[in-house]
C-alpha cells in the first residue's frame, strides 16, 4: 500500500488512516509539484476499491483496472501539464524496451492525459469537435502500442511511439484549458451520484484552485453532501489556494520537499536513470529538474520568453513604483526578478521596460504563437511565478499569485474561446497585470 511513492511522511498519515478505519471522504493533498500528490490520489483509488486487502501486488480484478489506469470507477479532471512526464517515461522506455516496469511506466503517462478525455467529462464540450479525430487516434495508438510493442521490430515501435507523443501534445495544447470547466465539475458531480461499478468510486480533482466561482459552488454541494461510496481527493501547491467553504470539508495532507537523496532515488526507481551534474546545479527540485529536461522543442523555445517576461515584467512594476515615490520594492518582484533572470540572460535576452517592444518580440520570437501555443505559453508563465510565489508564502505572494492566474484566464479564454489575437490578448495581458500587480501590492 502506497509502496511507489517514497519518502512521504503524507502517505504515511495517510495509510494509517485507511488501516484504522480512520479515512475522509474528501480529502486534500498539497505541496509543491512532482512531490507524488497524484500518483497517492491514484494509489489511493486502487486501495479503496481493491476486493482483498489492498496489497501492493493484489490480483484482483479491480486493482488490475486501477494499475492500467482504466477502472470506470475512477474519475480525474484538472489542467496540468503531461509532456515532461510522458517524454520522461518515453525515454526510460527507449533505454529498455524489454523492461515490462518501464513500458507500464510510459503507458500511464499516457493513460492520465486520456483520462482527461472521459466520455463522462466531455459530453457537448464544445472542444471536443476540435480534437475528436486525434483523440480517437491516440486511443487506438495506445491499445496497439500494448498489444503489439513485443513483436514489433525498433523502428515500427519508435513510429507508434512517436506519433503516440506528438498526439498527446496535441491532446494538451489543444484540449486541456487553464480553467476548470464549470461543465466538467457538474458532470463530475452526477458521476458521483451514480452507483458504483465496484467497491468504491474514486473523484480526483488536480489543481483545484483553478476554478471559477459557479466551479467552486458546484463542488461545494458535493462536498457538503458526498455519495457514501464515493472519495473525493483534490490536489493543489498551495492549502491557502482553496477557499475556505471547500477547505473546511476537506482533511489536509501535506506533502513535504524531499532531501537531495530521496530525489535521486525516486529518478532511480520511477525512471531507471541517474542524476548528471547540470541537474544538481539548477536549483530546484531535482524530480522537477530532471522532468522538464525532457520538455519538447516548443516548450524549449516557450520557457526561456516566458522567463524574460517575467523579469521584464518585475523590471517594470519596480521602475514604475519607484517612479511613484515608493522606496521599499515588494520582496516578491524582487524574487521573482532574481529567479528568472539567468534563464532569459542564458537565452539571450535581457531584461526590458518597454512594454509594446516586450509584446511584439514575444510574438515574434515564438513564430507569432502559431500551433496554438498561446495558452502554453501562459501556462508556462503561471508555473514560474507559482514556483516562487509558493515558497514565499507571504500576503505579497498570494496577492502576485491571483493577479497573474485572474489575468491569465482572461487572457486564454479571449484567444480560446472569444477567437481574439494571440497579440492583442498578449498586449491586454500585460498591462493589466502591470497595472494590477502596482495597485495590488502596494495598495
Amino acid at each position: 500500500m502506497f509502496e511507489n511513492i517514497i519518502d512521504q511522511g503524507a502517505v504515511l498519515q495517510l495509510r494509517d488512516d485507511i488501516i484504522n478505519n480512520r479515512n475522509a471522504p474528501s480529502m486534500l493533498f498539497f505541496g509543491q509539484p512532482d512531490l507524488g500528490k497524484s500518483s497517492a490520489a491514484l494509489e489511493l483509488a486502487r486501495v479503496l476499491s481493491c476486493e482483498n486487502d489492498a496489497a501492493w501486488k493484489c490480483t484482483c480484478s479491480s486493482c488490475e483496472n486501477h494499475r492500467y489506469l482504466q477502472h470506470d470507477d475512477l474519475l480525474v479532471l484538472g489542467n496540468r501539464s503531461f509532456s515532461a512526464e510522458i517524454n520522461a517515461c518515453y525515454n526510460a522506455y527507449l533505454r529498455n524496451p524489454s523492461n515490462a516496469g518501464v513500458k507500464h511506466l510510459f503507458f500511464r503517462s499516457l493513460r492520465k492525459l486520456l483520462l482527461r478525455f472521459s466520455p463522462v467529462l466531455m459530453e457537448d464540450d464544445p472542444k471536443l469537435s476540435k480534437i475528436s479525430s486525434v483523440l480517437q487516434a491516440f486511443d487506438e495508438k495506445l491499445g496497439e502500442f500494448w498489444v503489439s510493442s513485443q513483436n514489433c521490430d525498433n523502428e515500427t515501435l519508435k513510429k507508434i511511439c512517436d506519433s503516440l507523443i506528438k498526439d498527446a501534445l496535441t491532446l494538451e495544447n489543444d484540449g486541456i484549458g487553464n480553467i476548470i470547466p464549470i461543465g466538467q465539475i457538474r458532470k463530475a458531480s452526477y458521476w458521483c451520484r451514480l452507483a458504483p461499478c465496484g467497491k468504491n468510486k474514486t473523484l480526483i480533482i488536480e489543481n483545484a484552485q483553478d476554478m471559477r466561482e459557479e466551479g467552486r459552488n458546484s463542488l461545494l454541494k458535493l462536498l457538503e453532501e458526498p455519495p457514501v461510496s464515493v472519495n473525493i481527493v483534490l490536489t493543489s501547491q498551495r492549502r491557502e489556494a482553496i477557499i475556505p467553504t471547500i477547505l473546511s470539508r476537506l482533511r489536509p495532507y501535506r506533502f513535504l520537499k524531499r532531501n537531495e537523496e530521496s530525489e535521486k532515488e525516486v529518478i532511480r526507481r520511477v525512471f531507471q536513470d541517474t542524476v548528471n551534474e547540470k541537474l544538481l546545479k539548477s536549483g530546484s527540485s531535482l524530480v522537477s529538474a530532471y522532468l522538464n529536461s525532457f520538455m519538447p522543442q516548443k516548450t524549449d523555445v516557450l520557457y526561456p520568453l516566458a522567463a524574460w517576461f517575467i523579469v521584464s515584467l518585475m523590471r517594470i512594476v519596480s521602475v514604475s513604483m519607484k517612479k511613484k515615490g515608493i522606496k521599499t520594492i515588494p520582496q516578491i518582484v524582487t524574487s521573482l526578478g532574481m529567479r528568472y533572470a539567468p534563464i532569459a540572460e542564458e537565452a539571450g535576452f535581457e531584461p526590458s521596460i518597454k512594454g509594446i517592444f516586450i509584446v511584439k518580440t514575444l510574438v515574434s520570437k515564438s513564430g507569432n504563437f502559431d500551433n496554438d501555443c498561446f495558452s502554453h505559453f501562459i501556462k508556462i508563465c503561471l508555473e514560474l511565478v507559482n514556483d516562487v510565489t509558493r515558497l514565499a508564502n507571504d500576503p505579497q505572494g498570494i496577492m502576485c499569485n491571483k493577479i497573474f492566474s485572474k489575468h491569465a484566464d482572461e487572457a486564454v479564454t479571449a484567444v480560446e474561446i472569444l477567437n481574439i489575437n494571440a497579440a492583442s490578448a498578449l498586449e491586454k495581458f500585460y498591462f493589466n497585470l502591470k497595472k494590477d500587480l502596482i495597485r495590488g501590492l502596494y495598495g
